[in-house]
């Protein structure tokens, strides 16, 4: 049975599961939609229409879902949908999409104390987000990908799958797949090596993907030479590391046409 605690504030025009816990002094606007399972501790506030699925728990003092941060916003609905078991830690806040669009959040990622996720921004599934990260609007951010404390993505950023972003790191250009990202403002410094045990990926294909970034980014060689040399390498993680390459086309132009 669901658990609403008398002080929690939960407008009649909100749907919950049978099983939702709602706290104390905890707000559920008109509009939002809670799946089964979702936790909702003291003074946490969901505000519509935001739809999340199951098993979802928000800490106090985290705002999910409302008007977005935006000045050319017409005040058109701001949607937000979650898939399941996500967490959203103390102070969290992420905003709805602008002029009808929609922020998405996947499922199983950790959003730390105070990290903010912007309008329009996609984030797919088992993504960690520490303390203070933000995601400026529109930024896109695939599976896989933990980024470290107090770091930063700005607008219309792509972050690849299974990348790790350093503390403090700004990426304002794209984040490419599989890699570290480090620094003001943020390159790439080598392989996400323990991003890709923890998620099972073969050590055959970990050493594939070391030589292939020491290819694209520790040689002399150019964007366009460096993929070809490893155009021919069977291994299917470098070659999703070279599908998203030829996509992007990420060639810094300080550096006599080599990939960032």
């Amino acid at each position: 049975m669901s658990t609403l605690h008398p002080t929690a504030m939960i407008d009649r025009r909100a749907e919950l599961a049978g099983d939702v816990v709602v706290g104390p002094y905890a707000i559920v606007e008109a509009g939002v939609v809670l799946g089964p399972g979702c936790i909702l501790h003291a003074h946490a506030v969901v505000r519509g229409p935001s739809s999340l699925g199951a098993e979802n728990v928000i800490h106090p003092f985290a705002v999910v879902g409302g008007e977005p941060q935006a000045k050319r916003h017409s005040g058109t609905v701001s949607r937000l949908v979650v898939g399941d078991d996500n967490v959203f830690r103390e102070h969290v806040t992420v905003h709805g999409g602008t002029e009808g669009r929609v922020t998405r959040i996947g499922a199983s990622n950790l959003f730390m104390v105070g990290s903010h996720v912007a309008h329009d921004v996609a984030i797919g599934s088992s993504c960690v987000l520490a303390n203070g990260v933000q995601l400026a609007g529109h930024a896109v951010v695939e599976d896989w990908v933990t980024f470290g404390g107090l770091s930063g993505v700005t607008q219309f950023v792509r972050v690849g799958e299974s990348a790790f972003v350093a503390a403090t790191a700004a990426c304002e250009r794209t984040v490419p797949p599989f890699v570290v990202m480090q620094g003001d403002r943020a390159r790439v410094r080598g392989l996400n090596v323990v991003g890709l045990r923890r998620r099972g990926v073969p050590e055959a294909s970990i050493r594939a993907l070391s030589r292939a970034v020491r290819t694209l980014w520790h040689s002399r060689a150019t964007h366009a030479e460096a993929l070809r040399a490893l155009v021919g390498v069977e291994d299917p993680w470098v070659k999703r590391l070279v599908d998203s390459l030829r996509y992007v086309g990420e060639i810094d132009p300080r550096s006599d046409g080599r990939l960032r």
